[in-house]
């Protein structure tokens, strides 16, 4: 039987299959390993590869990489390689065992590890970035229909029975499943998981990335809208587009994007983008200082996980138009502006609001200023090591009970 508390410092194996320390998910891993070490955890890390150096406390082995040698992810296959990592750390588990108290995993890199972990008796947390993969799947593909968009094969939303089956595999066999928001809670718990099963941690921002501007924005005719982020069908970007042309902003305000396009999608949406309102900047490595340009950030997501770029935003000050699967940190009418998902006529009456009035944009501009401390790295890292310990604690048959019932509520894809 596990001890009830622990009278040691939590020691966490993080097992992350992916480069970390680079872009999306990967800075995601690198910022959590850091905000646990500095909330007073122990990680063992275990990583393909490392992009951007870890701090010299935090143990760090790769497992796809060895001195100037590296195993391109190209080589065996996405799915082989993520395999190959799940593989090596599930072989080095038993070794390190005695000096973990929660394994941590990331989705597609985890089924070996999970079984290990159980036989060890160790309890496991796996990482949900996104909805459920059988929603996000089914949202993408019913708006793609819609909208006469086919997606790539390789595309990260495309439907994938395979990996579908892998990932509702990798559910059942976590202990728990770390969700990163309330909207993510919301389509487990439609698929019948038990609710004690899922357990609510945050994500964040860099504040010395991410911060107010040094001065006043200068006075400007127009309202100056964002959408930042890959340009993809779950993010609604076609929304914010439909809802922006249809308001008055769009006489004399500026809509600018900050990303890459699926290029069916660019081409679905080239009428939308020829508007002489509307800017394609392509990717950029200088969000901060856009967001701290623009008076609104606009996210109309379809499926979404956190939606990190709306608390890098409220942090520069800009002010968040979302949809319902970002209210987290995004509240109605505190610093945000909140559309039910594809609602475009309510979007549209947003955006003419804020562009009509901007005592409103400027209240909901200090609003978000006080939200920003509650949502940084290092607020997320302390939330972390109080789930891990949660997990720790929990009585061992509860976990057990609620594998089972997942087990058996799970709907198999054929």
């Amino acid at each position: 039987m596990r001890e009830p508390a622990l009278t040691h410092p939590l020691r966490v194996l993080y097992s992350f299959p992916h480069k970390i320390g680079a872009s999306r998910i990967r800075s995601i891993a690198w910022q959590q390993v850091e905000g646990i070490a500095a909330a007073g955890a122990e990680p063992l890390v275990y990583t393909g590869v490392v992009h951007r150096a870890l701090s010299d406390r935090i143990d760090v082995r790769t497992t796809l990489a060895r001195g100037g040698l590296r195993l391109p992810y190209r080589a065996l296959g996405r799915t082989r390689t993520l395999g190959l990592h799940d593989r090596m750390v599930a072989r080095q588990l038993p070794k390190v065992a005695d000096r973990v108290d929660v394994v941590h995993v990331w989705p597609l890199g985890a089924l070996r590890t999970l079984e290990t972990a159980a036989r060890l008796g160790i309890p496991t947390v796996l990482e949900r970035p996104n909805a459920h993969t059988r929603f996000a799947y089914e949202v993408v593909a019913a708006e793609c229909d819609r909208l006469g968009v086919a997606l790539p094969p390789d595309h990260e939303h495309a439907y994938n029975a395979k990996i579908l089956r892998h990932e509702e595999e990798e559910y059942r066999l976590a202990d728990y499943l770390l969700c990163p928001s309330d909207f993510v809670v919301k389509t487990f718990l439609d698929e019948r998981f038990p609710a004690e099963k899922l357990l609510r941690h945050t994500y964040g921002f860099d504040p010395t990335i991410f911060f107010p501007p040094d001065e006043e924005r200068p006075e400007r005719p127009g309202l100056t809208v964002l959408f930042a982020g890959v340009a993809a069908v779950r993010k609604g970007l076609h929304l914010a587009l439909e809802a922006w042309l249809r308001s008055s902003a769009a006489e004399d305000g500026t809509f600018l994007i900050a990303g890459e396009f699926v290029p069916a999608y660019r081409d679905r949406l080239s009428a939308l983008l020829s508007h002489p309102s509307v800017h394609v900047l392509g990717h950029r490595n200088d969000l901060p200082d856009l967001m701290r340009w623009s008076d609104v950030l606009v996210l109309p997501s379809l499926e979404e996980g956190y939606g990190l770029v709306c608390a890098e935003a409220i942090a520069c000050g800009s002010v968040p138009l979302v949809s319902d699967a970002c209210t987290d940190l995004c509240r109605h009418l505190e610093n945000a502006l909140v559309h039910d998902a594809g609602d475009v006529a309510a979007l549209t009456e947003h955006v003419a609001a804020l562009h009509g009035d901007r005592a409103l944009l400027a209240r909901l501009r200090q609003g978000a200023f006080a939200t920003a401390p509650d949502a940084t790295w290092a607020r997320a890292g302390q939330t972390l090591v109080d789930v891990y310990r949660q997990a720790i604690e929990r009585d061992p048959a509860l976990v057990r009970g609620s594998r089972s019932r997942t087990h058996e509520s799970v709907p198999q894809t054929p």
